[in-house]
């Protein structure tokens, strides 16, 4: 007999279920409360300190009704002041509640749906570019849950956005802002957020880069201001195409209309559903849209390190030029309207502050200022790209080669200091020239201009800190986006809260002379380049000193 050699069975392991598209949601959602754990609640806590800061300031710049029809007559009559604050509700009795959301929300829900946007594609689009969201979904996870996790972590933000605004105006005992209307300013807020967290969760299937799905979102933000804008000009409906149009047409404390927060929310869920039905019809780690192809051979320049940094820079430095172009040019508008304010107490309050001699100085002081405050979160995103590229693992390949560290932190720099220049001279130039169409702004183009770029050194401190941080500290990166709140905080509400001026000094941008109200000071100027320079030099050999990281 032949004997037969039996092999053991191999045991049969039972097919991994997937389960539904949902499934692992609940888990990449604490993982998301968990890195979100500081950078949202900062978010939230910044917006809305400084609506509630800004309204409890009213009664004391306002104090009686005949300023605030002032007020009210210079909004109703300018087409300027309207596309700047909004469609005019409550003019005939222009009480506080009026004044908040024609003067207030229009500008305050744009931090809402930044805050939305920055969420949405940090948690998509920016995990699937690094190669994390690939790990994540290697797991037993559904193909719906990552996206479903992001954008139900924006919704709870900017609920709970929504309710802190609406209990901290309802808490400022000023007459007419009541709890009914306080609740429906603070649903404007979260309804907005609401809308470009879905717009967000569209755009990050479109492409496959982080930084081109903020650009695109954040296009679609000015898109809205604008509409919204002309809209109200024109009277023409077009505010109704725009979220922000749909916000301030709630006329909280005025009329307290709730239908249009009830218009967002099926907006918002048809703009999800489509979002969903895309991120089906692409791969992980691609976008809808075809990348074109490169050309066979690169340029010289991007064989170095500055051509490089340049090339991954330089739409973000387009796209932020032709927004501060236009937003410097929507200020320069109202040049005209702005001596009307010549007999209110507030206004005269304003020119004391600001040390101008006349109304219009004193208003191109402020508005510059904050202005270039703006512009330094450009700055900020520039500077701290290379660390961007550090923890996606792409510059341990650049470092591989003969480059030194230095020489490709460097490179980045120069983008962000070069840049943030370039920035602040095209703002001053939309603001220039804007005013030149008005009959009061013909000599102004040739003072803005050298204002705004007196503002560089200060924007360069910011830029500092930020390598600074890098350098020495990479988690604490989050320092740089801290002093440009404060910095705003301290430009727009600091004179009118009349905080200490040691509190205001901790600003890199109050040491600047406020051009064209006061004179030139080459001192401050001089010695904040000798600071910016101080932190990027340091932060450099910090830089050098640790260990590439790659998380």
């Amino acid at each position: 007999m032949t004997a037969t050699t039996t092999r053991p069975a191999t045991p049969v392991r039972p097919a991994r279920s997937d389960g539904g598209p949902l499934t692992g949601f609940g888990t990449l959602l604490r993982l998301i409360g968990r890195r979100d754990r500081v950078r949202v609640p900062l978010w939230i806590l910044a917006i809305t300190a400084t609506q509630v800061a800004g309204a409890a300031a009213y009664p004391g710049l306002y104090p009686d009704a005949a300023a605030r029809l002032v007020q009210a007559e210079v909004i109703g009559s300018s087409p300027a002041m309207k596309a700047m604050t909004g469609p005019g509700h409550g003019l005939d009795d222009y009480t506080f509640g009026a004044m908040m959301t024609n003067e207030y929300l229009g500008l305050m829900v744009i931090f809402a749906a930044l805050m939305s946007v920055f969420m949405v594609v940090r948690h998509t689009r920016a995990e699937e570019e690094e190669g994390r969201a690939e790990l994540v979904r290697a797991n037993v996870t559904g193909s719906a849950a990552a996206l479903s996790a992001a954008l139900t972590a924006a919704v709870l933000a900017n609920v709970v956005l929504g309710l802190l605004v609406a209990a901290g105006m309802a808490s400022l005992g000023i007459e007419t802002i009541d709890w009914p209307g306080s609740l429906l300013y603070g649903a404007a807020f979260a309804a907005v957020g609401i809308v470009f967290a879905a717009i967000a969760a569209v755009t990050t299937q479109v492409t496959q880069f982080a930084r081109a799905a903020s650009g695109m979102a954040g296009a679609f933000i000015g898109a809205a201001y604008l509409l919204r804008a002309i809209g109200d000009v024109m009277d023409n409906g077009l505010s109704w195409l725009s979220p922000i149009g749909w916000s301030q047409a709630t006329a909280a404390y005025v009329d307290d209309n709730w239908w249009p927060i009830i218009l967002s929310l099926p907006v918002a869920g048809a703009l999800a559903a489509l979002a969903f039905r895309l991120a089906g019809r692409r791969d992980v780690g691609a976008g809808l849209r075809a990348e074109r192809r490169g050309v066979a051979q690169a340029s010289r320049g991007l064989g170095t390190p500055l051509g490089l940094a340049w090339r991954l820079q330089r739409s973000t430095v387009m796209w932020w030029s032709i927004g501060m172009f236009v937003f410097g040019a929507s200020y320069g508008s109202a040049i005209d309207v702005i001596e009307d304010y010549a007999d209110n107490d507030v206004v005269a309050d304003l020119v004391e502050s600001m040390g101008g001699t006349t109304l219009t100085d004193s208003y191109l002081a402020m508005i510059m200022g904050i202005l270039a405050i703006v512009v330094s979160i450009f700055a900020v995103t520039a500077a701290l790209r290379p660390r961007r590229e550090e923890t996606s693992g792409r510059a341990e390949s650049v470092l591989a080669t003969g480059v030194s560290r230095a020489e490709w932190y460097a490179s980045h720099l120069v983008v962000a200091l070069l840049g943030s220049v370039f920035i602040l001279f095209v703002t001053g130039l939309g603001l220039g020239l804007a005013a030149l169409g008005t009959a009061t702004g013909g000599s102004i183009l040739g003072q803005v201009i050298p204002a705004m770029l007196a503002y560089t050194p200060a924007v360069w401190v910011v830029v500092g800190v930020a390598v600074l941080a890098v350098g020495w500290a990479p988690r604490a990166a989050l320092a740089a986006w801290l002093l440009v709140v404060y910095a705003f905080f301290m430009r727009y509400m600091g004179a009118l809260l009349d905080l200490p001026q040691w509190m205001m000094s901790l600003s890199p941008f109050s040491h600047i002379a406020s051009l064209p109200a006061e004179d030139f000071r080459a001192t401050p100027v001089i010695l904040l380049t000798v600071i910016a320079l101080a932190f990027i030099g340091l932060g450099l050999v910090g830089f050098h000193r640790r260990d590439v990281e790659a998380t």
